[in-house]
């Protein structure tokens, strides 16, 4: 079946999904909408965490112990800051710099984050078109029990650690949706929409917030299918599961159909978790992607619950 395949990611969940629909599907076939919610300045640098942990997996240069991150990275800058007494929470690789570099050249002579998005994959070779969910800025704010934290103050200089009791999309009510977003989800040549078993909170609803990109979803014709990031009741990575508890949700695959009510038809399940309970149509495999055969696997069994919906 051809057709273009469209994803929504974040992280590193949603970067390894990525990976494995380009082992089942031509990559000029696929689109990625990632997450911008994430990027932050940081030293003067524009940082874009999930578009570069995308980049980073799709060439094969990310860290295989971390996710994120490039393999076989050195530290002499973030060792330097250190000297100077800079500020060290936030880890910058040498080769990770090249891109923060680059990216904060091309932004302040004028560029859009789409278009130095675009220009670095097709460096790379890549294939598939990787968008932006926006050009113009939306920053994840959490409102915890230790006051109001940006995202990345939250997730890395305190490890998630702090209770959640809400999370905003600041700038999201003014921002647009990238050239190219709505077209995708909205294009008749459109056969699947896939929702990576990223963050539903903190990587999928920042997207979901940009005006205009739920409404397409709603009135699209192509079939939403959504991996969920629950294997075994719990998160495979990152502070899913705590952030459900905190927000008063059972750690279920029902938590995350319900919070995508209106959005998804189909929910891929993971084996240990089973489809007891579901009131939306959904299919069951194992969804730890830990090897490339691992990521076609889930790939191909989101695709295949797309097809088996559209009929």
């Amino acid at each position: 079946m051809s057709g273009r395949i469209v994803v929504l990611t974040g992280g590193v969940g949603g970067a390894k999904l990525v990976l494995g629909l380009m082992q089942v599907c031509p990559p000029e076939d696929i689109t990625a909408i990632v997450n911008t919610g994430d990027d932050f300045r940081h030293l003067g640098l524009a940082i874009s965490p999930d578009i570069d942990t995308l980049l980073y997996t799709l060439s094969g240069r990310a860290s295989a112990a971390q996710g994120w991150g490039r393999e076989g990275e050195t530290w002499s800058f973030m060792d330097a800051l250190k000297s100077l007494d800079g500020e060290d929470w936030f880890l910058l690789g040498d080769g990770d710099m090249a891109l923060h570099v680059l990216r904060s050249h091309m932004l302040a002579s004028g560029e859009t984050l789409s278009a130095v998005t675009a220009r670095f994959a097709t460096a790379w070779g890549l294939g598939l078109k990787i968008l932006p969910m926006s050009d113009d800025a939306v920053a994840t704010h959490v409102s915890t029990d230790a006051g109001d934290l940006p995202f990345q103050r939250y997730f890395v200089e305190q490890r998630c650690v702090p209770a959640v009791r809400a999370i905003r999309f600041e700038g999201a009510e003014q921002a647009h949706p990238a050239p190219g977003v709505i077209e995708a989800i909205s294009d008749p040549a459109t056969r699947a929409i896939v929702i990576a078993p990223s963050n539903p909170w903190l990587s999928v609803d920042p997207i979901l917030a940009v005006p205009g990109i739920r409404e397409a979803l709603a009135a699209r014709k192509a079939p939403v299918v959504a991996v969920s990031p629950i294997v075994g009741g719990q998160a495979v990575k990152g502070p899913t599961a705590k952030l459900m508890g905190e927000l008063g949700l059972g750690v279920t695959n029902q938590a995350i159909a319900a919070h995508y009510e209106g959005v998804i038809d189909a929910l891929l399940v993971d084996v240990r978790d089973g489809g007891k309970g579901l009131d939306i149509p959904h299919a069951v495999t194992d969804t730890l992607m830990k090897t490339l055969d691992d990521r076609a696997r889930v790939a191909r069994a989101a695709l295949d619950l797309a097809e088996r919906i559209a009929g």
